[in-house]
């Protein structure tokens, strides 16, 4: 065993990223804001096809405050994608909302035609929905057009969880350019990262506005401390914007690092009878994560043995996100599934696929995976 863990997908940081964090340090803006900050926002914009960007603290801090803004409140319900990190659920149930879990189809987003019977069954029952909040699942945008228009045909506006999707497009859309606003994540395993972070985008300058006043505690502008609506410290500091602006400017090679060892892991499972990668290298998907699919009764071993077979070795690999609606803290929810999350999350596992990943650690992954690629020893 080496004594080097290999994580799933590590921060790629280097001398631009340390360079940045001087040049801020330097600069005298270590306290919370600064011209890092303006300058990421404006950067972040760009990229994503928005007029408004507001640099916070999470991704969940960006969900929070635009549920907020679009005056999600106790009693409202919103639907989302059951397939998704704890993070999407527990924003909507911050501001005293319910969240109702639609399943996905073969692609782990959000399946349009359930989205559009939750709409109507929910009706039927008298029950209204305040937004939708559809979840980019490991770097692939959801089916915007028809998901959108869902909504819209039924008044309701579309926060997009682009989270994990930084990078990737969609018609030719950046993925967060999608919903009246969309919020990603820089947490220290996405596709880029400012350690910990996130940011809300959007066109309409009074919603921006808006997030912006209630991540900055609600302070009014006057000379004492005045507020008049309940505030979060929500804003990200001008330290980790500058490390962010340095990723920012890697992106692209960080992403098509991702793109290869997408296309090495078909390559490598393209002969393996029953298990198939989940997703294809393609220009739209960022690959923040590369994951398989083995359907044991033709693999004759099982994902959670891959997964023991790497952790012998010291090597991370996990398995895609547990269901929502199947999460104890969510009993009893309402959920509109057709049983693709569960089995996507009973049959998949997501193996190293950090751009940071070198060729030798690449070589041990692949060495720790042989028994199940090379038509070694199978588990019954």
């Amino acid at each position: 065993m080496s004594d080097a863990r290999i994580h799933l997908s590590s921060p790629d940081v280097g001398p631009e990223e340390e360079a940045a964090l001087v040049r801020a340090i330097r600069g005298g803006w270590v306290a919370p804001l600064g011209p890092e900050v303006d300058a990421f926002e404006a950067e972040l914009a760009a990229i994503s096809d928005r007029a408004h960007c507001v640099a916070l603290s999470s991704g969940t801090a960006a969900l929070h405050l635009g549920l907020l803004v679009l005056g999600v409140g106790p009693g409202d319900l919103v639907l989302t994608s059951t397939m998704t990190f704890a993070a999407t659920a527990n924003a909507i149930t911050y501001t005293g909302a319910e969240p109702v879990f639609v399943d996905c189809d073969e692609t782990g987003n959000m399946d349009p035609h359930l989205l559009g019977q939750a709409f109507q069954d929910l009706e039927r029952q008298g029950r209204t929905v305040a937004a939708v909040v559809p979840v980019d699942l490991l770097g692939k945008v959801v089916d915007h057009d028809r998901i959108d228009a869902i909504a819209a045909a039924h008044g309701v506006p579309v926060l997009s969880d682009a989270a994990e999707s930084l990078g990737a497009t969609h018609a030719g859309r950046p993925a967060p350019s999608y919903g009246v606003a969309a919020a990603v994540s820089f947490n220290g395993n996405k596709i880029m990262t400012t350690s910990g972070g996130g940011a809300l985008l959007t066109d309409d300058a009074a919603f921006a506005a808006r997030v912006r006043y209630l991540a900055t505690q609600a302070r009014q502008p006057v000379v004492h401390y005045e507020h008049t609506d309940i505030g979060y410290n929500y804003r990200l500091s001008n330290l980790l914007a500058a490390l962010g602006r340095a990723q920012l400017g890697r992106l692209d090679a960080m992403i098509a690092r991702r793109r290869e060892l997408r296309a090495h892991y078909v390559d490598l499972f393209a002969s393996v009878p029953g298990v198939t990668v989940f997703g294809e290298p393609s220009a739209d998907d960022n690959c923040w994560l590369s994951s398989i699919l083995v359907d044991p009764d033709v693999a004759r071993f099982t994902a959670e043995d891959v997964r023991l077979a790497l952790l012998e070795d010291d090597i991370e690999a996990r398995p895609l996100w547990k269901p929502m609606h199947l999460q104890p803290v969510f009993a009893g929810a309402r959920a509109f599934v057709n049983g693709t999350s569960q089995r996507l999350f009973e049959t998949g596992l997501s193996l190293p696929s950090g751009s940071v990943l070198t060729d030798a650690e690449v070589a041990r992954v692949d060495a720790a995976l042989a028994p199940f690629t090379r038509g070694g020893v199978r588990h019954a």
